[in-house]
């Protein structure tokens, strides 16, 4: 497990989220119980899953106060806006977006080097204008995931579309860095 604030520094030398908002969209993850606490001279230890909360509520860029809807909200995508659990898909498929985003951590701190390098080469893309998240592979099609019945081929909203691209080599170090007993 790893803690908070050894996240938090992880987060930004690899990602380059600056600490100082970093911290503050911790603490309201932690109020909206996404996060760990802690407890009294006990550091919060931080899962996989919650690394990725942090990251993607980071990557979303939105008010503090709407951090914790964001994250769920952006966890529950599907992919091409298609509900795959009303269609009694397979579970080996990645219903939702954070199932997707949690094979690629796993990947990324104890796959294969080739699973390593291909999530390396990756590039994920949280936009903020609206609910999705693309994920752009070397040589194939980008995977997008918007919300249920949504057109993942169309823009979600009128006006300008603003997102943050996470490089996949600069996702590998933080989970290795943060993780290295699974390595």
């Amino acid at each position: 497990m790893a803690t908070l604030n050894n996240s938090l520094d992880v987060i930004e030398r690899h990602l380059n989220f600056p600490r100082s908002r970093s911290s503050s969209v911790a603490r309201s993850l932690q109020w909206g119980r996404i996060l760990p606490s802690g407890g009294p001279g006990v550091p919060p230890e931080l899962s996989q899953g919650d690394v990725l909360s942090l990251v993607l509520a980071l990557a979303v860029d939105t008010t503090l106060h709407r951090s914790c809807d964001a994250v769920l909200a952006y966890r529950d995508l599907r992919p091409g806006g298609v509900d795959l659990a009303a269609a009694e898909a397979p579970v080996s498929l990645c219903r939702t977006s954070g199932d997707y985003l949690m094979v690629l951590a796993e990947q990324a701190e104890e796959g294969s080097k080739q699973e390593q390098s291909d999530v390396a080469a990756a590039r994920i893309e949280v936009v903020s204008s609206w609910p999705e998240i693309a994920v752009h592979r070397p040589g194939a099609e980008p995977l997008r995931f918007v919300a249920a019945g949504a057109l993942a081929s169309r823009w979600q909203a009128q006006g300008h579309r603003r997102s943050t691209t996470i490089n996949g080599g600069a996702f590998v170090d933080v989970f290795r860095e943060l993780f290295p007993e699974k390595n």
